[in-house]
């Protein structure tokens, strides 16, 4: 078996989780391991409770790894890349703890995008918070800038729906397996990014929506960008949540200014008092890694 059948198949097994598989490869890179040890060894080693490890146990040695890895191939439009695939994105290899495997359907290529975005903000945004995503997104669009944001209902809709409106490419990250869109209101949206855009989601199909793993799936958008751009939020958010992952990360953190008046402006006005800049031109959401800016703005 290889490495990359283990992974696969230990990432789905019972109470698995990113620590755990992080154990098994500082003790054996192949992953190979779990599949020869005792059920005491297995419980040392990966700090289990009796129940778990004989139902851990259970799986490892009476599912079949190839038969999961064969399920998957014959999966349409979906394919299985782990940390160690030549198109794992480079730019998660370099965060703390980046996803072992990644389930993808799309435009692999997007992978490997050489500038991204990720937009992020409100559920449920302002018309000034929607202006300014219309405003200030199409001129890095058109420059072949790809927007990433997690499929959520509200800015992240509108930061997806104006790439693709502008010809432009965009990544969505998802907090749930395929099998599982969330939200339903963006099913449609979603069905057209696995054809034509690019999905991914570190949880298997079969995974439901938890809140939990919204957080985790978090930490996927920051990495996957060079710049995240928060719009609009409230004191406490989800999208701050990326934004500080992000700062974490040592990325760029770009803030839309909002008026004092509106409550989703706290938590960007929050981030601008911390150190974030201050966003109201396309050309201030500069990185260093991009060619298409001169120092007078967007070539």
């Amino acid at each position: 078996m290889d490495r990359n059948t283990a992974l696969l198949h230990l990432s789905e097994a019972p109470f698995m989780n990113w620590k755990r598989l992080n154990e098994i490869y500082q003790h054996d890179p192949s992953f190979l391991l779990p599949y020869h040890l005792s059920k005491q060894k297995l419980l040392t080693l990966l700090r289990l409770t009796p129940p778990e490890v004989t139902k851990l146990y259970h799986y490892l040695h009476e599912t079949s790894p190839y038969e999961l890895e064969k399920r998957y191939e014959q999966t349409p439009n979906l394919h299985i890349v782990t940390r160690f695939d030549p198109i794992y994105p480079d730019r998660l290899q370099h965060i703390y703890d980046p996803p072992w495997v990644l389930y993808v359907s799309g435009n692999l290529s997007f992978l490997s995008s050489p500038y991204t975005l990720a937009v992020v903000g409100s559920r449920t945004p302002t018309e000034y918070g929607k202006k300014a995503i219309r405003t200030l997104l199409p001129p890095l669009i058109q420059k072949q800038v790809t927007i990433i944001s997690g499929v959520a209902k509200g800015t992240d809709t509108f930061a997806h729906q104006t790439a693709i409106q502008w010809n432009g490419t965009t990544i969505g990250v998802l907090g749930s397996g395929f099998a599982h869109m969330y939200p339903r209101e963006n099913q449609a949206l979603s069905e057209h990014m696995a054809k034509e855009q690019l999905l991914l989601s570190e949880y298997p199909p079969s995974t439901p929506p938890r809140k939990w793993q919204f957080p985790m799936r978090n930490r996927i958008i920051s990495g996957l960008s060079d710049v995240v751009f928060l719009t609009e939020a409230q004191e406490r958010s989800g999208s701050l949540i990326t934004a500080y992952q992000a700062l974490e990360q040592g990325k760029e953190v770009g803030v839309l200014p909002g008026s004092i008046f509106s409550p989703l402006s706290k938590g960007t006005h929050q981030l601008l008092s911390e150190g974030a800049f201050p966003v109201w031109k396309s050309e201030h959401l500069y990185h260093e890694r991009w060619s298409i800016f001169d120092k007078n703005g967007i070539k």
